[in-house]
């Protein structure tokens, strides 16, 4: 399901394009603790960034299909890593960012988490596209928006993809999507269309790789 004028509506080339990008087989790079360690740069990355809990794992197993490529957990916080995927094609790079605004872990691993996920995304020369995943249950949070804050000062483009949509009902669902519409019109960097997705019945996962294949295609 998106928002979108038709300008922004997605072609049957660029729904072949994401098919063809996430069938090949992904595989896992490496996990970076900071920035010294990040792979050359090169491939175009893509991020997945977003509260932890909110799904990233479940998110990026459902993309390229493949079951448990990405860590999956209930416990918050349990990626602590940038956590690089590569296609059999050798690019783009997909990473998984750690979850931010999980505080009961302790002060000081937070605080590593948060700097590694804040300088890596104001300083990725190749990164093209910031997914920003957001629980379609609570909506946008002051922790988002000061992320998207950050996103905006840095000029790095992020496309806010709302999480677990199966999640509440198709009322709240389109209300949900009109409020964030309108919360991210005042922000630069922000993409105007908005994906809400499903990692547990597919909902909107053919229009993310769509997406992901298009920003590739892009810069490549």
């Amino acid at each position: 399901m998106t928002v979108t004028a038709d300008l922004f509506a997605f072609t049957f080339e660029d729904y072949a394009a994401g098919t063809a990008l996430f069938e090949q087989r992904w595989t896992f790079v490496k996990g970076v603790v900071d920035l010294e360690h990040l792979p050359p740069s090169g491939p175009v990355e893509i991020a997945l960034a977003g509260r932890s809990n909110v799904g990233k794992s479940s998110l990026i197993n459902a993309l390229v299909r493949q079951h448990g490529l990405a860590r999956t957990s209930n416990t918050p916080g349990r990626t602590q890593e940038l956590n690089y995927f590569v296609p059999e094609a050798g690019a783009p790079y997909l990473v998984d960012m750690p979850g931010y605004g999980f505080a009961e872990a302790p002060k000081d691993k937070v605080e590593a988490w948060t700097k590694l996920v804040k300088n890596y995304l104001a300083g990725r020369q190749r990164l093209a596209r910031v997914f920003l995943l957001v629980d379609s249950r609570h909506g946008i949070k002051k922790v988002d928006s000061d992320i998207m804050q950050l996103l905006d000062e840095a000029a790095v483009s992020y496309q806010i993809v709302l999480t677990k949509a199966d999640k509440i009902q198709p009322t709240a669902l389109d209300a949900l999507l009109k409020r964030t519409q309108s919360t991210i019109a005042s922000h630069t960097a922000a993409y105007p269309l908005i994906l809400a997705t499903s990692s547990e019945t597919s909902a909107g996962i053919d229009d993310l790789r769509a997406q992901a294949a298009l920003v590739a295609r892009q810069h490549a």
